[in-house]
């Protein structure tokens, strides 16, 4: 007797499995790393790009805040997670292996410095890099290791000196040698600090610290314990404020009464010196070369509906044919004073750096000075603990341009504190200052800022 074949029943396509709950910020974290370590990028232009990303652009700000925050402990505390990690890895790891390191380092900053749950943090680890098509082969390295990071790795770092492992031997022993033992370390552990934000007003800087809870600096500054997303806070959306730290709200004050004059604002983007000088009451021209930071500049200036000639040149060699009553630079540079708000510096930074952003301050600061009227003022600043970018460069500066001589910073008219001040009336702020209480709040970017005075003509 025939049969008839029997053909099975057709099954219904089976729904795609949903990511797990969390991946996508581990995956952003772990490409922000990448985008740092593997690609030499700074972590702040990695976030803005991979965030528009179609995998992360509808990520929750909460879930991106996250990987921010997993991405800058991986590399604030790389030097102990490192050590850690290396403990359980019986050989070196194959070149080929796409973004293994990042995961392994993501996975390390969530345990031991963020102190997350571990099942979630190695499952989420182990899933990423399965997705990782480099580094897919590593998933079952990528357990085990995270693993015994969760069981064992404080334990690990208990006997280590944590602030030594973190900073790079080249920026530790310039420290040294700029600022001896004791304060070199004191430098260091405050710049591994994560930073409070800082916000500068045009206006009642009293009474908009008692409306956001914050406070209010005795340089000036508002300073918040803690927040979310910046543009929920209240007075934001008006214009009232803006972000800078205390250090480099500073820059501008310098420059004293500037009600009514001319001021250049070389380097501008992406405005904090801007908008103070124009709330001041400047007529201020703002100059930089980076079309893209000019853009945040714009913006920045109609949100607080604040004026400026805005004009894309190279500082370097910007030549107006014309001249203002104040000029202030604020060169670009290594940046190692701001490391507490930027951990991607102790990363991306080498000592070769130094000599070359050394002499782009000299050109520019050689520019700047034909800028300035007779009886008019020079501001020079760097965000630099790099003595070869700030107190260096008076010297030589002053030596080829005797039409300029110093005009020492009085602390009193900054509102800074006398110790802030070196003995030649320059402002050199360190990470460690600003003691406050809780010491969360405490620390200021590291600034270097020298006041120059053209002579009148006679």
């Amino acid at each position: 007797m025939w049969k008839c074949r029997q053909v099975p029943a057709r099954q219904k396509p089976s729904k795609p499995k949903s990511p797990p709950a969390g991946l996508a910020a581990r995956e952003l974290a772990v490409r922000l790393l990448a985008g740092v370590l593997l690609d030499k990028r700074p972590l702040e232009q990695v976030l803005t790009e991979a965030s528009a990303a179609p995998r992360f652009a509808a990520l929750e700000p909460r879930d991106r805040a996250l990987a921010r925050a997993v991405a800058a402990t991986a590399l604030r505390r790389q030097g102990e997670l490192e050590h850690v990690l290396g403990a359980f890895l019986e050989r070196p790891l194959p070149a080929d292996r796409g973004r293994l390191w990042p995961i392994l380092l993501a996975g390390a900053a969530q345990l031991v410095g963020l102190d997350m749950p571990a099942h979630a943090v190695v499952d989420l680890a182990v899933e990423t890099t399965h997705r990782d098509r480099s580094a897919h082969r590593f998933a079952k390295l990528v357990n085990a290791v995270l693993r015994r990071v969760a069981e064992r790795g404080t334990q690990l770092l208990a006997a280590q000196d944590a602030v030594r492992l973190n900073v790079p031997d080249w920026l530790w022993q310039s420290w040294e040698a700029a600022y001896g033992a004791d304060t070199a370390r004191r430098i260091a552990e405050a710049s591994l600090r994560e930073a409070p934000l800082d916000i500068s007003c045009k206006a009642d800087a009293a009474g908009w610290a008692a409306r956001l809870g914050g406070r209010l600096l005795p340089t000036g500054s508002i300073r918040l314990p803690a927040h979310g997303r910046i543009e929920d806070l209240a007075g934001y959306a008006e214009g009232a404020w803006w972000v800078q730290d205390a250090g480099a709200a500073l820059v501008a004050r310098v420059a004293g009464d500037v009600a009514g004059l001319d001021v250049a604002d070389l380097c501008a983007a992406p405005g904090g010196k801007t908008a103070a000088l124009a709330a001041a009451g400047a007529r201020v021209t703002a100059v930089d070369v980076s079309p893209p930071r000019l853009a945040r500049l714009r913006d920045n200036l109609r949100r607080l509906s604040l004026p400026a000639e805005i004009i894309e040149a190279d500082a370097a060699t910007w030549s107006p044919g014309l001249t203002f009553d104040a000029v202030v630079l604020d060169a670009p540079c290594t940046a190692t004073g701001t490391i507490r708000r930027h951990p991607d510096i102790l990363r991306l930074k080498s000592p070769e750096d130094i000599p070359r952003m050394a002499d782009l301050q000299s050109r520019m600061l050689a520019n700047a000075a034909t800028l300035v009227r007779p009886g008019g003022l020079l501001i020079y600043s760097t965000c630099s603990l790099q003595p070869e970018e700030g107190e260096h460069q008076l010297p030589p500066f002053l030596a080829t341009h005797p039409t300029f001589h110093p005009a020492p910073i009085e602390a009193a008219e900054i509102a800074a504190d006398p110790t802030w001040l070196t003995p030649t009336g320059t402002l050199r702020t360190l990470p460690f200052h600003l003691e406050l209480d809780p010491p969360a709040l405490s620390g200021i970017d590291a600034f270097h800022v020298a006041r120059l005075r053209r002579k009148a003509e006679a």
